[in-house]
């Protein structure tokens, strides 16, 4: 008893070591009850405990180690350092606890394990669990793998590293303990539930028996992937979302995360790369250069036997792959050709993107060498050349292969053009652009007209497959010059399988490919075993059973078990592998047959369904279509895989195979079933191109009932398309003709039926996205069409010749020229745009005076609009608006004629191009009733975007002399308020006079009693038929779409009565222009900034602006800029970009928030205006900017790096300009940049200016370079100051005298700063540079005050002032921002990182404040002296200034800290003293918080000037040394001595100032000074003070740091 009551006293850690096991059980317990009381998790407590855990639960006593146990599971959970004990302690419960027969024990250790884990830890205790598996204990090798299992089962595959666990899982099949193989099967089934079929190549060497039991348990797991369930510390937000889940009734998980899981982990990762360089056998060189053909072989096979590993360790394989080249080039035997190239598709498999370096070698060589015919040669070339594809882009290889092209033999132009459609599948819109494609498509168009069939088809093939990946927008610009057979069979070329077809221009296609169910094509044996997991025996027993009556018994059951089956667990390609299986679709029992297809129908509609189920059954459902009696079936199972797969794929399909047939009662059939499905579905997406010669040839058949089938056909698709359908079959035969025509006059003012089904796969929010687009396609049909048509160019027939015919004296060579026009546009029926000189020709014949001949150029011009379609939009302004002028006749059936032209112009281009400028307006102005008259009543049909041009002279038609034009005038006002309003059309008469004013607004009272409502948007009337005259066209209602949704979100949002004022789109008047410039979208900028990042979009950056930049600006523009703003932005004339600035400046103030929203594209655009040569432009430009960066320092926003990038570099530019009023405005708004940009950032782009090949620009850049840093110092100079001042020291030898004495001020402005060091920095210079250097610097020397270290606070501010003429930082500040005052926002900008408020935000405060500052505090240095006492400067009084500095914002702290890195030593002084001011001042301290990092850095730069500079120059007095020690040790005596401060310190500044005090103590030199002994004691103190009073961890930590980089 003696004893225990010895231990009984002792502390709680000393009995936790005691020998006896019963003080050790208590120790435990009692620890166990302190660590869940303690609450702090921080608390020193803890530290008692931290070297004892591992004894915890390694004790020998097993009573006690469980307790230890859980003691140690309680200190891991709630201490903040337990992760540090991780790697021995999980180490301990590996080899102590694992082994113990105690179940506890082992469930305790795994809890550790997992808490470990939870602690972010994850890395160490799998390794440790990892060497647990070499254990020779077999019980902790089971315990080890059950650990990782359930570790993986808890946290999932994203918190424990697969790839190391699936390494060691075949090693522990081949164990001899049966517990260990079987836990190792388990860990296999819970890994393949995270990466499904990733983990089977690293599986497939064990033994086939484990590996069929592994086989049947994962068909056994259900498709859903599995979800973490433990998170770590930081991932509590997953774990409320999770939590929340549960409570709202389980887990509901989403099939398409699913996929995304199986997807994400390829197997190629989880494989171990095999060194195969060094096992080549030695001799391999010698014996592949062998005259023998045997012993080139052997050396072959052994390099083959190497590359067939999966993954390959990177290495020099260049002398390998010449080798192997060689053998492809150059070998006469063919089988040795076809071995190499199999060794290098081996190698490009293995290696992967590390193969791209030898891709271009090789390429060729193969491509080359497919001259040979052999099928087995040829293969393997294939499959070497697609494989090292992979390894590569088309950037690389786009040069080899368009040499290829080119070559004489027709079987290397042949593969070339396979091989690129093959490599086009692989491709997407962003990894195939236009630039790649360009060449290609032209090599390939010389190859369509090949005189070798197999040629042309291969080149067919390739340009069909890029059409399909990167869409028929992207592509149809190169196929120009293909005729209307050609372009037809590049587009029934069928889509790449297994992806998606990507079709730009269909949106449709876009929306329900986005979600597409996907799945690789699965062998037969795994269809077999997931069959039968779901399908009772005897069903798959029977299915090939010789008896009828077992196949129909077998089918019954099959549908029993798809109609109960869950969708989430139906394996749909298996089952329908299953229907196919012998007979399959060849079943001569008509019973069975329709059960069959009525399943397929069933799997279909009930489960996941993909393409590539779809293409097992399409065939045999196609062969029974026409089947009388298992037609209607069929054509069920077809329809269900129209809503599993999309109608338009399906449809393409099933035309497809039904014509690849010879049965014309399937093609009939065939073409019925599609006629109904377009009814239930819908037009959208349908690829009219891909039926159309399928519908011709039906049109051509013998057989009358595939003629009517198709002419049935032609009816439905006339619902959706209209008239432009018939435009294919205009040269059939009349009769057939006549029959399509009567099909059409059936379906005249019929509207398409609404679709009663949808495409499984279109989200429900995709679908009300979606659904007016679609209906758009449906419904507008004509402009679509028109794309499709083939068109001739007929620009070479317009000859100039011609031209002058059309403009001849004589009337009859006129009228001859108008007719050959008119036969060639008769003769072509649809031409391109490019139609030469003839718009000027035919304008002229408009004002001709011969009548005849300006109605014969009227109907030409209707030809035109019927000839171009689309094209017609560029010719609106060369001859639409002169047809307007022929309103104005005399002659009523010439006025007829040209209404009838403009009405049918109207058609085809939309209004959009009519109304951009005032031509219309422009029209009504002229004194002619007649134009007046028929304009207007022009103008009341249709509804126009900008009326308000048009209003005025409305007003004065009002008061015409004629009636006639007053009366359509009146007619005209109540559909113009209609669309504009009663009161902007009442705002508009201000403008009148006033006796004419009163009759106008009387008028208006009479026209508001009358208006019409304003009608629904057109874009939902879909393909209805309406009005002819009402009807908008469908460009218009889409291009109408964006501008409603901005008037909702910009002015109707502002106003609240839009309901009363209906708002006419795009209104360019004044009260339109009232409304926001800029409207503010959230996270806008930054969606911009992510898309430049990831390449989504140009980087920007050029030379010279080309068109995709302003095109992509335009883009960008439109979401957040008013519409009238944004086009007179990008208006041609220069007056209107003067006017919109001039606005933006009005409104910079009131809308400064949302400027700075859109700050990165307005600031584009004025890069824009740079590359301008207008000066009104330009200077109107600068004006904008200098009141922008006002503003923006107001506000104290910091430019970001992706808005300084994309204009500063831009603005550089014109600071050489050749204009000084410029050069000085350029200057000025460097100025203000510096304020809202850090200057050490402006100055690498200064240093890029000074390389311009413009001398005034160079000489600019440099003398700025001076003024930063006069005023910013040494620190501003970026990357270092050694790099830039030896570039710009280069200049001074520069052949021109303003860029060398530029150069030399600049290098005189260093030597001021940094004195004598500066000859170090710039390195050698030439002999004459260097005597001119120094002159310069002597004469500098003169004027400048000889005392610079006792130069006061005033005169150190007068010389900042620099004396250069072109200096702009320092020179006037005030005069260019007037509201440069330090009345910002307490804090700083977020998005200015924190290792930049040193020594850049600092500088961005105006230099002035430095004549505000104290006077140099004197020390008193005696107090050294004494060994107890820590040196203090003696402080005067607070400075009477004290107060403005502590109310301003924590910018003027930022520049007082700056100052404490100055290289001038009493500048640092004056600074240390100002901050020893706050510092001493309990209630001022508190201004320090935040900026403690900073002033700690700041301290330690200037320690590192002393020990490097000051104490090396002796003309440095030492005393002054020691001074500022002493100011510096006191400063930091009192920032230690408050904890909340001090504790501010982060760990790689605390690392920083530690090793620069140990330095400080260690130099010698310190020693020597009188008085230094003391500073090195002090110093001690001071350390003393940061270990005890800053962040203990962060402290450990930087200890730690400085003992390992020593």
């Amino acid at each position: 008893m003696g004893d225990e009551s010895e231990w009984m006293k002792l502390p709680i850690d000393q009995k936790c070591e005691h020998k006896i096991w019963k003080a050790r059980l208590n120790g435990y317990e009692e620890a166990l009850k302190l660590f869940q009381k303690i609450e702090d998790e921080k608390s020193p407590e803890w530290g008692k405990y931290l070297g004892l855990i591992k004894k915890f639960v390694t004790d020998s006593n097993a009573v006690a180690q469980l307790k230890g146990l859980e003691a140690a599971l309680a200190f891991i959970e709630n201490a903040h350092f337990a992760g540090k004990t991780t790697g021995e302690v999980v180490s301990g419960v590996v080899t102590k606890v694992f082994n113990q027969p105690k179940a506890r024990a082992k469930e305790l250790g795994m809890d550790i394990c997992f808490m470990y884990i939870e602690i972010e830890k994850a890395e160490v205790v799998q390794d440790e669990l990892l060497k647990g598996l070499d254990n020779k204990n077999p019980k902790i090798v089971v315990a080890c793998i059950e650990t990782l299992r359930k570790a993986l089962s808890e946290f999932g595959s994203k918190i424990v590293t697969l790839k190391p666990v699936v390494k060691i899982l075949p090693k522990q099949f081949e164990s001899r303990e049966k517990a260990v193989r079987d836990e190792a099967k388990l860990l296999a089934v819970e890994i393949y539930k995270w990466i499904r079929d990733a983990l089977r190549p690293s599986l497939q060497n064990i033994n086939s028996v484990q590996l069929k039991e592994l086989e049947e348990e994962w068909v056994k797991l259900p498709s859903s992937p599995p979800k973490q369930t433990r998170f770590l510390r930081s991932q509590q937000d997953l774990k409320a979302k999770f939590q929340e889940q549960q409570a709202q009734g389980g887990e509901q998980s989403d099939g398409d995360d699913g996929e995304e899981l199986v997807v994400a982990v390829d197997p190629y990762e989880l494989l171990e790369p095999v060194e195969i360089l060094s096992k080549m056998p030695k001799d391999f060189y010698e014996k592949i250069e062998a005259k023998k053909w045997q012993e080139r072989k052997e050396a072959l096979e052994a390099v083959e036997a190497l590359t067939k590993n999966p993954k390959l360790e990177n290495g020099d394989y260049g002398d390998l792959v010449r080798a192997l080249k060689k053998v492809v080039g150059k070998d006469a035997n063919v089988m040795l050709v076809s071995m190499a190239a199999k060794c290098l598709a081996g190698l490009a498999t293995g290696l992967r993107k590390k193969f791209g370096t030898y891709a271009g070698q090789v390429v060729p060589t193969i491509l080359e060498k497919f001259k040979e015919k052999k099928p087995q040669v040829v293969q393997s070339l294939q499959e070497a050349i697609d494989a090292i594809f992979l390894t590569t882009t088309f950037q690389n290889l786009s040069e080899e292969i368009l040499a290829v092209m080119d070559n004489k033999n027709p079987s290397i132009k042949q593969q070339a053009s396979l091989f690129l459609a093959r490599s086009f599948r692989h491709c997407t819109q962003a990894t195939l652009p236009k630039s790649i494609l360009k060449p290609f498509c032209a090599a390939l168009i010389k190859q369509v007209n090949d005189s070798a069939p197999e040629v042309r088809d291969a080149a067919f093939e390739a340009l069909g497959t890029a059409m399909k990946v990167v869409g028929e927008k992207a592509v149809n610009p190169f196929l120009a010059d293909l005729d209307k057979l050609k372009l037809d069979k590049v587009s029934a070329v069928p889509p790449k399988k297994g992806k998606p077809t990507s079709a730009a221009g269909a949106k449709s296609k876009k929306s329900s490919d986005s979600k597409e169910f996907t799945e690789s094509e699965l062998s037969a044996e795994v269809c077999q075993d997931l069959a039968a997991g779901v399908l009772p025996a005897s069903c798959l027993e029977q299915l090939d059973s010789a008896n009828w009556k077992d196949r129909l018994a077998s089918m019954e059951e099959f549908q029993r078990a798809v109609e109960t089956m869950d969708k989430a667990a139906m394996p749909c390609q298996a089952l329908v592998r299953m229907l196919a299986k012998k007979p399959g679709w060849k079943e001569t029992n008509f019973q069975v047959m329709q059960l069959k297809l009525r399943i397929v129908a069933l799997i279909a509609q009930r489960g996941q369904f993909s393409k590539t189920s779809a293409s097992v059954v399409l065939d045999g459902l196609v062969d029974k279509v026409g089947d009388v009696k298992c037609g209607g079936n069929a054509k069920e199972g077809l329809t269900a895989i129209g809503e599993a797969c999309s109608l338009p794929w399906t449809a393409e399909q099933v035309v497809s195979m039904a014509f690849s047939q010879k049965n014309p009662k399937n093609q009939a059939e065939t073409l019925n079933w599609l006629s109904n499905a377009m009814k239930e579905f819908g037009f959208a997406g349908i690829n009219v191109k891909g039926f159309i010669n399928n519908v011709k040839t039906a049109l051509g058949a013998t057989n009358p009932a595939v003629r009517t089938a198709a002419i049935t056909l032609l009816g439905v698709m006339y619902l959706y398309m209209g008239a432009p359908l018939r435009m294919f079959f205009e040269d059939e035969k009349p009769a057939l003709l006549a029959q399509i025509d009567a099909e059409f006059e059936k379906m005249q003012g019929q509207s398409p039926p609404p679709p009663i089904r949808f495409t499984k796969k279109v989200a429900a929010e995709e679908e009300g996205a979606e659904v007016e687009e679609q209906d758009e396609d449906a419904g507008g049909g004509g402009q679509n069409i028109m794309d499709l048509l083939p068109r001739t160019d007929v620009s070479d027939k317009i000859t100039t010749d011609l031209v002058s015919k059309i403009g001849d004296k004589n009337w009859k060579i006129r009228k001859e020229g108008l007719d050959e026009v008119a036969a060639i546009i008769s003769e072509a029926k649809f031409i391109m745009a490019n139609i030469g000189e003839l718009p000027l020709a035919l304008k002229g014949r408009l004002s001709d005076s011969n009548k005849i001949l300006v109605q014969q150029t009227l109907s030409i011009l209707q030809q035109l609009a019927t000839a171009l379609g689309p094209g017609l939009k560029q010719h609106v302004k060369a001859l639409g608006i002169p047809i307007i002028t022929v309103l104005g006749d005399s002659k009523p059936n010439v006025r007829a004629t040209a209404m009838t032209t403009l009405q049918a112009w109207v058609e085809q281009t939309g209004m959009k191009d009519w109304l951009e400028g005032e031509d219309l307006s422009e029209e009504l102005k002229r004194e002619n009733p007649f134009l007046r008259q028929e304009l207007l009543v022009f103008l009341i049909r249709l509804m126009f975007w900008d009326l308000m041009l048009c209003i005025p002279q409305l007003y004065a038609c009002l008061e015409d002399r004629n009636g006639d034009v007053r009366k359509k005038a009146q007619d005209a006002l109540p559909t113009f308020m209609m669309h504009l309003g009663y009161d902007k059309m009442t705002k508009a008469t201000g403008k009148l006079k006033p006796a004419s004013k009163d009759q106008v607004v009387s008028m208006l009272e009479k026209a508001r009693a009358v208006m019409p409502a304003k009608p629904a948007a057109p874009a939902k009337t879909g393909g209805g038929k309406g009005s002819a005259e009402s009807q908008l066209p469908s460009e218009d209602v889409a291009d109408s779409k964006p501008e409603v949704k901005k008037v909702r979100g910009g002015m109707a949002a502002k106003k609240g009565a839009a309901g009363k004022k209906p708002v006419s789109k795009g209104l360019k008047d004044d009260e339109d222009k009232s409304g926001p410039l800029f409207i503010l979208i959230a996270n806008a900028k930054e969606q911009r900034i992510k898309e430049e990042k990831q390449l989504k979009i140009l980087k920007w950056n050029f030379i010279t602006p080309r068109d995709e930049y302003v095109e992509q600006l335009k883009t960008q523009m439109s979401t957040c800029f008013a519409k009238w703003l944004q086009d007179e932005l990008f208006h041609f004339d220069f007056q209107r970009h003067v006017k919109a600035i001039g606005v933006m400046i009005e409104r910079l103030e009131s809308e400064s928030e949302a400027t700075i929203s859109c700050l990165d594209l307005i600031l584009k655009w004025f890069t824009l205006r740079f590359f301008d040569t207008n000066t009104t432009v330009l200077m109107k430009v600068l004006e904008y900017l200098k009141l922008l960066f006002a503003m923006l320092n107001r506000e104290n926003y910091h430019l970001t790096e992706y808005e300084a990038n994309s204009f500063v570099p831009y603005l550089i530019l014109k600071v050489g300009e050749s204009k000084d009023v410029v050069r000085k405005d350029v200057r000025a708004i460097l100025a203000m940049l510096c304020k809202v940009y850090p200057a050490s950032k402006v100055f690498p782009f200064l240093m890029d200016g000074t390389k311009s090949k413009n001398s005034k620009q160079r000489a600019e850049c440099l003398e700025e370079l001076g003024c930063l840093i006069e005023g910013y110092g040494m620190n501003v100079c970026q990357p270092t100051p050694a790099k830039s001042l030896k570039e710009i020291a280069v200049h001074i030898g520069d052949r021109d005298t303003s860029v060398r004495n530029a150069a030399l001020n600049t290098v005189v402005a260093v030597y001021n700063v940094c004195g004598d060091q500066v000859y170090k920095l710039i390195g050698n210079l030439s002999e004459k540079d260097m005597s001119m250097l120094e002159e310069r610097i002597k004469r500098s020397a003169k004027k400048a005050p000889t005392a610079v270290a006792k130069q006061t606070a005033t005169d150190r501010s007068q010389k900042e002032h620099p004396t250069n003429s072109n200096a702009t930082f320092l020179r006037k500040p005030a005069q260019e921002d007037p509201n440069n005052k330090l009345n910002g926002r307490p804090s700083l900008h977020p998005s200015i990182p924190k290792e930049f408020q040193l020594d850049l935000d600092m500088i961005e405060m105006d230099q002035g404040r430095v004549c505000e500052l104290p006077d140099l505090v004197q020390h008193k240095l005696d107090e050294l002296l004494e060994p107890i006492m820590i040196p203090e400067p003696k402080m005067r009084s607070v400075s009477p200034h004290f107060d403005e500095l502590h109310n301003s914002t924590a910018s003027t702290i930022n520049f007082v800290i700056s100052q404490v890195a100055s290289g001038d030593i009493n500048t640092s002084i004056q600074a240390l003293a100002q901050i020893d001011e706050v510092l001493r001042q309990e209630d001022k301290a508190e201004v320090m918080s935040g900026h403690i990092d900073q002033f700690l850095i700041a301290t330690i730069m200037q320690l590192r000037l002393i020990n490097s500079t000051h104490m090396a120059d002796d003309r440095v007095d030492k005393k002054d040394i020691i001074k500022l020690y002493s100011c510096i040790i006191g400063n930091m005596l009192s920032l230690f001595s408050m904890e909340s401060l001090a504790r501010e310190a982060s760990m790689g500044v605390l690392k920083d100032l530690m090793h620069g005090l140990i330095t400080l103590m260690l130099d010698s030199r310190v020693e020597d000074v009188e008085d230094g002994t003391q500073v090195i004691r002090s110093v001690n103190l001071l350390v003393i003070r940061v270990l005890e009073k800053s962040d203990q961890t962060n402290m450990i930590r930087s200890v730690r740091r400085n003992s390992s980089l020593r």
